[in-house]
């Protein structure tokens, strides 16, 4: 089974990614389940025409059933949003572990049998429930999103380390970073600078692109929207890169 866990500062596009990269596996015949750790909870909207799933962390009671939880979307992706408290009140850390303790309660993963499991995770501070895909198992490789801009260096740079901490426990390890311009000025330059300063590959590049914008004004990833796009080609490539890998047990 391919395991990530995708991080990235908030608002450098990792939901967009993540999406995308759902919509691809599914776009080429895999069983996908997405999970957004975000207190947001809007990772899966562009899965799902626009309208997110109800997050768990809202249910005045504790579900009983996985379909009271996630909603189907498209290519068959089965989405799940952990969501979070209201902003300034409780820790949207801790709702990521109660989210996964009970996620395996349901046997989520022995009833729906996923060939990927994607987890959307805020970037910004990687502590607490935000590492837990790091420290649980649930993921087995990371992959990073960043643009050449400055903080989300930092936060790249910041994650990376967060990893390494967890080096010797055989947890997930960094596969690579994924670029997604912002048509910074130097943006290539400044990205490879930082991935061969922590031995990193750079495993997508994704474009700037206005058809990503159009679509998710649909609601659409742009898998969805049209698979022969070069944009689209971008995030199939790397689910191919990903399916090969995990063939190979790399």
């Amino acid at each position: 089974m391919i395991k990530i866990a995708i991080y990235g500062k908030g608002g450098i596009g990792k939901s967009t990614v993540t999406s995308n990269l759902s919509a691809a596996f599914a776009y080429l015949g895999k069983r996908v389940i997405q999970i957004g750790c975000d207190p947001k909870a809007d990772s899966t909207a562009n899965l799902l025409s626009g309208n997110p799933v109800f997050p768990m962390r809202d249910y005045d009671k504790e579900p009983e059933k996985l379909d009271e939880i996630s909603k189907v979307g498209y290519g068959g992706v089965l989405c799940i949003e952990t969501g979070g408290p209201t902003p300034g009140l409780g820790c949207a850390g801790r709702g990521i572990i109660t989210t996964f303790s009970l996620l395996e309660e349901l046997k989520l993963f022995e009833t729906f049998k996923p060939d990927a499991v994607l987890y959307d995770v805020l970037g910004d501070v990687v502590c607490g429930g935000f590492a837990a895909p790091i420290r649980e198992g649930l993921a087995s490789k990371i992959i990073i999103v960043t643009s050449g801009e400055k903080m989300a260096l930092y936060a790249a740079n910041n994650i990376n380390s967060a990893v390494e901490n967890f080096k010797e426990r055989s947890y997930a390890n960094v596969r690579g970073i994924v670029l997604n311009r912002r048509n910074v000025l130097n943006e290539e330059e400044k990205v490879r600078e930082f991935a061969n300063t922590h031995n990193l590959e750079i495993i997508a590049d994704i474009p700037r692109s206005d058809d990503i914008i159009r679509f998710e004004d649909e609601g659409k990833t742009v898998i969805e929207g049209d698979p022969t796009l070069s944009v689209s080609q971008s995030f199939l490539d790397l689910a191919k890169l990903l399916i090969k890998e995990d063939e190979e047990g790399l």
